[in-house]
């Protein structure tokens, strides 16, 4: 039964891989915060006593002090620190936004507007992707090798009748309409609404974080002049984890559809098989072939 096959599926690789997975995720981010955390402050709180000397000097402000002062916002950014506001911005690696650094790594995103800054941090990023890359590859491949066998009667379609075949279509249709609609058009509208972008930009950042491009110029959680929940950038990992496992799902999906699509379009057209699997002939009459008697 392709019910049991996939139970048995995810109850013997797939739940075990998750879980897995999962777990590693929290441990990036334990580590990724213990790292990383005192560093960011410590660059937060160097820069903020750098603006406030800016601020007292800019009467006197000359050239060479102006791209002093440069210099230590670059280097700021560098490290993750936001020039605006001031020090009760929200932190770059509290636990939330550890475990959206974290998911970046092992899908591979890396937006770029984010790195460890510590010896510590940047030796175990490089540990930690080298095992998570593998992990997430391994979970979203065995994702899809789950769905697939599920669908295996897709396969044998042309044995059933057609009001069967109507109906897996139908139901493949819906299952991308609504995993498009959940993965691809309403999450870029909660985060246009909640970074006061237009759809159009939220939509061109789900986009480039799901096919993993990350370009950086667009990333969520990250205007200081905004108040966000707490696990606001943990909920964007986790959608971009979903989203990315969707993909590997409808991937493999999608030629199959067409394809089955374009038989049942040929079919009630009058082409291509009968119901009953036979070929059809074009209402001519083939001439038997007389055997030759020796």
């Amino acid at each position: 039964m392709p019910h049991a096959g996939l139970c048995s599926c995810w109850g013997g690789r797939v739940l075990p891989l998750l879980l897995a997975y999962v777990c590693y995720l929290l441990l990036g981010a334990t580590v990724f915060q213990l790292l990383e955390k005192q560093a960011e402050a410590h660059s937060r709180d160097q820069f903020q006593f750098e603006k406030l000397r800016f601020l007292e000097n800019y009467t006197c402000l000359d050239q060479r002090a102006l791209e002093q002062f440069v210099q230590v916002i670059m280097e700021a950014w560098v490290k993750g620190v936001n020039p605006k506001g001031n020090s009760t911005n929200p932190s770059n690696w509290d636990f939330g936004s550890s475990f959206f650094f974290a998911g970046t790594v092992v899908t591979t995103i890396g937006y770029g507007n984010l790195a460890p800054s510590t010896e510590a941090g940047q030796v175990f990023c490089v540990f930690y992707a080298l095992v998570g890359i593998p992990l997430n590859v391994v979970f979203l491949n065995h994702l899809g090798t789950g769905l697939r066998g599920h669908l295996a009667t897709l396969e044998r379609w042309e044995d059933q009748p057609r009001r069967s075949q109507l109906l897996q279509i139908l139901g493949l249709a819906l299952f991308l309409t609504l995993g498009t609609l959940v993965i691809l058009v309403f999450p870029p509208m909660v985060f246009s609404h909640v970074e006061g972008w237009s759809f159009g930009e939220g939509f061109y950042f789900a986009f480039i974080t799901l096919s993993t491009i990350g370009f950086g110029d667009y990333v969520v959680g990250t205007d200081p002049s905004k108040h966000y929940i707490s696990v606001y950038r943990s909920l964007a990992a986790i959608w971009i984890l979903l989203g990315l496992a969707w993909l590997a799902l409808v991937l493999p999906l999608a030629p199959l559809l067409l394809h089955r699509c374009s038989q049942l379009w040929l079919l009630s057209r009058g082409f291509g098989l009968k119901e009953g699997g036979a070929p059809k002939t074009d209402g001519l009459h083939r001439p038997q072939k007389i055997p030759i008697s020796a």
